[in-house]
């Protein structure tokens, strides 16, 4: 029998071969947790070298790991076992012509978003994805764990922004879905099916992604709020009386400004006052005939009045507006530069963001008394980042992680949210999924997996317990 590895070096030569010591890098995840030394790496440069080392190590019985910039919070882009291939996209990062009339453009999946953004903006278009790691986060692996970031409620989650894909099947298939255009309705939406599988069905090669104008102007205010329940309500306010035009509707605790403030010493907040919750709220529009600062200003006073607002602000410049985002913006660093935490990935119904925090806390508290929580993310579609610090004066959670991650990911599903909102399940949360979504739908979801790749090798022991 042929050495598979020699295989691998043939199709790939030398630079799209690594092992040993040149594949450290691509082994272990972004929080160091998950992770084994593969096999190697295959840096593969097209689609048909990515479709030649799937057959190559389908044939040989490798587990094959498609990885991108390797952001995932759950351990879902490396190995778990040794008999298993990475295949990196990261050179395959081509950013085609945007269609301007059409409002499209063609992607590899090696791109990097931030790339992208840079990309489209001497043509007045934008990719209306915006999140933490865009720096090094891959449109691959956007697409694989269906990402959302701070504007999905307004343009929707990764998988209404992909309208076509090139994916290289489990057999080493190519499939050509490359249709830019919204409405295909000829047959299963197999484009959609991809997004989420975090490589467990195939492996995304390229894409085409929906654009939308650039804005012409924006409105950005920084809002202080008594508590979340006037935060939920001032919110609702807003998606009635600025529906079209609100892009951003972010939230951020006391607790997260402090942990930033103290941490990073360049950090400024320049209110007046100080409340339990913070909201960045901001319009945009591709029009400069819209009075956005006047829907904004009016939106301040009916909350002042109806005691929903204590305090508030409009940015008044470009640099201004950049001071407001990285308050939020930096509420994971100032908590990861505090010591040990606990990051929980959680939503559920807008409206009910309050009530969740409120009853989280009671939960946390029983489990840990004097723990800390910081809630920050997404009031517009109930993406709540439930992250923890110890108690004042410890280092560590008491060995009691897993029975926070049990307790918050069941109050989410009685609550009807998730417990998975925008990372993906990965590695981290087969278990949780396993106790908290029904049994048809986890055998549903198997049956999926089984149909597409019956010797399971696509990213083994991601998703699905069985698929290892």
């Amino acid at each position: 029998m042929i050495d598979p590895v020699v295989v691998l070096r043939q199709i790939l030569g030398s630079k799209g071969w690594l092992s040993g010591a040149d594949a450290e890098p691509y082994q272990r995840d972004w929080l160091n947790r998950y992770g084994v030394a593969p096999l190697g790496v295959a840096r593969s440069a097209t689609t048909a070298e990515v479709a030649a080392v799937v057959k190559a190590c389908r044939e040989a019985g490798l587990a094959v790991v498609p990885q991108g910039g390797n952001t995932s919070l759950c351990g879902g882009a490396v190995a778990e076992q040794p008999n298993a291939v990475i295949v990196s996209l990261a050179r395959m990062a081509a950013i085609g012509e945007p269609d301007l009339d059409s409002g499209s453009i063609a992607v590899e999946a090696g791109a990097a978003l931030a790339a992208l953004h840079e990309a489209l903006e001497p043509h007045g278009l934008m990719f209306p994805m915006h999140l933490g790691a865009e720096g090094s986060a891959r449109i691959g692996g956007l697409i694989g764990t269906n990402a959302g970031g701070s504007q999905a409620f307004r343009y929707g989650m990764m998988q209404d922004l992909v309208l076509g894909l090139e994916v290289v099947t489990p057999e080493g298939e190519v499939w050509n879905g490359l249709r830019a255009v919204q409405k295909d309705n000829a047959g299963y939406q197999l484009r959609k099916l991809f997004c989420g599988a975090e490589g467990t069905l195939g492996i995304v090669t390229r894409a085409i992604l929906r654009l939308y104008p650039t804005p012409r102007q924006q409105a950005s205010a920084l809002i202080v709020m008594p508590d979340f329940a006037a935060a939920v309500s001032f919110g609702a306010f807003l998606r009635g009386e600025a529906s079209e035009f609100l892009t951003a509707l972010e939230f951020f605790s006391d607790v997260g400004l402090q942990l930033a403030l103290k941490h990073l010493p360049d950090l400024a907040y320049q209110l007046e006052t100080r409340g339990d919750v913070y909201l960045l709220v901001e319009l945009a529009s591709s029009s400069q005939r819209v009075a956005l600062d006047e829907i904004l200003n009016s939106a301040l006073e009916w909350g002042m009045e109806q005691g929903l607002v204590l305090d508030g602000a409009l940015a008044t410049s470009g640099a201004h507006r950049a001071q407001f985002w990285r308050l939020r913006e930096e509420q994971p660093e100032g908590q990861r530069l505090e010591g040990e935490q606990l990051k929980h990935d959680i939503s559920v119904p807008s409206g009910a963001i309050a009530r969740f925090i409120e009853a989280g806390a009671k939960v946390c508290h029983d489990i840990l008394p004097g723990v800390r929580i910081n809630p920050f993310g997404h009031l517009g579609d109930g993406n709540i980042h439930y992250n923890l610090s110890p108690p004042e004066g410890r280092a560590d959670f008491e060995a009691k992680a897993g029975q926070f991650a049990e307790a918050l990911s069941s109050l989410a599903t009685r609550m009807g949210g998730s417990f998975a909102a925008e990372h993906g399940l990965g590695r981290a949360k087969i278990a949780l999924a396993e106790r908290n979504r029904g049994s048809v739908e986890r055998e549903l979801m198997e049956r999926l997996k089984s149909a597409f790749d019956p010797q399971g090798t696509m990213n083994p022991g991601v998703l699905l317990r069985s698929s290892q």
